[in-house]
């Protein structure tokens, strides 16, 4: 499979929203589940090596060690809470002055192994009428998308081809798939069926269109 022909890979996902609180904060939880023709060992290599992330996702530095501190290049950074290779890991997910919780886990399967990503995040009730699950869903949709590339050939994906990706004709169906997806998740946790569908079409906008065509952009 090419990124070019990989539309037809958001359906390899299964999706979840769930509702939660830590310390007596309202929280949603978006939970994406894969499974990739490999074994535990090389699917934990490809999502923790230092080596191999940036093949397919972003380059880490820091302490990568319970307790350590990690910063993805251009994103989020934060602390790692629980690691139990080949199982799972916990860390805090910190953007700017936002903090959220994610946490992966690798469980055997028949075909490879399935990997279940949950993340969590304080509910800000503007963000969430505007975009859904779909403003973080998505995001990792098309991260879990470069690692099933990754896995496949051995090969880093081309950060430049990954970029324009969601501007593409295949690249807008795929965007369009997981955002449909994420609507739908939302609306078994107990959305509203027609606001979620409208926050999945502002999600697709925001995740297809040029930065230089957003209103505001310099």
């Amino acid at each position: 499979m090419t990124i070019t022909d990989a539309a037809a890979s958001a359906g390899l996902v299964t999706r979840e929203v769930r509702t939660g609180s830590r310390g007596g904060t309202p929280t949603r939880i978006a939970v994406a589940r894969r499974t990739y023709p490999t074994d535990r060992p090389d699917l934990w290599a490809a999502v923790t090596d230092p080596d191999r992330l940036p093949r397919w996702f972003l380059p880490v530095s820091g302490d990568l060690r319970v307790g350590g501190r990690y910063q993805l290049e251009g994103n989020a950074g934060g602390t790692v809470e629980h690691c139990a290779a080949p199982e799972t890991f916990s860390v805090t997910w910190e953007y700017g002055p936002m903090v959220s919780w994610l946490q992966v886990r690798l469980t055997p399967a028949s075909t490879g192994t399935e990997l279940e990503l949950l993340h969590e995040a304080p509910v800000d009730p503007e963000m969430w009428d505007q975009f859904g699950p779909g403003a973080v869903g998505v995001g990792w949709d098309l991260g879990l998308m470069g690692l099933g590339l990754h896995l496949e050939s051995g090969a880093a994906v081309d950060p430049a081809e990954a970029l324009a990706f969601p501007l593409s004709p295949e690249g807008r169906e795929f965007v369009r798939r997981a955002a449909t997806g994420w609507a739908d998740a939302a609306v078994a946790d107990g959305d509203e069926r027609g606001p979620a569908q409208e926050a999945a079409a502002r999600t697709v906008d925001f995740y297809t269109t040029p930065p230089e065509d957003v209103p505001g952009a310099q």
